[in-house]
């Protein structure tokens, strides 16, 4: 494991005095301490009001993510069905327990990538809202452009997209979220082309 990496498993343990001291280390030290990523770790953690409620969050293992690997619960609308037993490749994931939104409340979504053999971490999508809501075929849907590595210079417009999967919660103004799906419809449509697309990220 390089230097950079230990710093930056070590870093997000700081308190905020102790990361600060740290940017006066060296200039290695310094640039590391200064990304954004740890300062907002920092922040959620002792102002978690200022990132509003927290509805689900979860580590999940890649294999997880892999089509077929759960069953939506009962009462899936025929449309929702048909959309998850189709052939296009997405990566869907259950929500558990499940939870119930209003149809006004704003939510956004983030969602991190981490990668085994160089314990590197990319992220997919950043704080994306779900501005479109499509009662019709019980998703909402938020997108985000990827971040590629500056090794890809002519790699750009390539959208990740997410979106909740919910049963109409029987009032005007209640979902019921059962499931996330995430797909890169731009660019890939197979396993094989996600690893491929993921491996060109900014990984940090």
């Amino acid at each position: 494991m390089s230097s950079d990496e230990i710093l930056k498993a070590v870093f997000p343990l700081l308190e905020g005095a102790d990361l600060a001291a740290c940017t006066a280390v060296c200039k290695q030290w310094r640039n590391i301490a200064r990304d954004d990523y740890f300062w907002k770790c920092l922040c959620a953690k002792k102002w978690p009001s200022t990132y509003g409620n927290l509805l689900f969050s979860q580590v999940v293992p890649g294999p997880a993510l892999r089509k077929g690997n759960w069953t939506p619960p009962a009462g899936v609308i025929p449309v929702m069905k048909f959309h998850l037993e189709g052939p296009e490749y997405k990566l869907t994931l259950p929500v558990e327990p499940q939870f119930a939104v209003p149809y006004t409340q704003t939510i956004s979504v983030s969602v991190l990538v981490a990668r085994k053999d160089t314990k590197k971490v990319a992220c997919i999508i950043h704080e994306a809202m779900f501005d479109y809501i499509d009662r019709s075929t019980c998703r909402a849907l938020a997108f985000n452009y990827l971040v590629f590595s500056p090794a890809y210079p002519f790699v750009s417009g390539i959208r990740a997209w997410i979106a909740l999967l919910f049963m109409d919660g029987g009032k005007d103004d209640d979902i019921n979220v059962f499931g996330l799906e995430i797909d890169f419809c731009d660019a890939a449509n197979s396993e094989e082309e996600v690893l491929w697309l993921l491996d060109m990220l900014d990984w940090k």
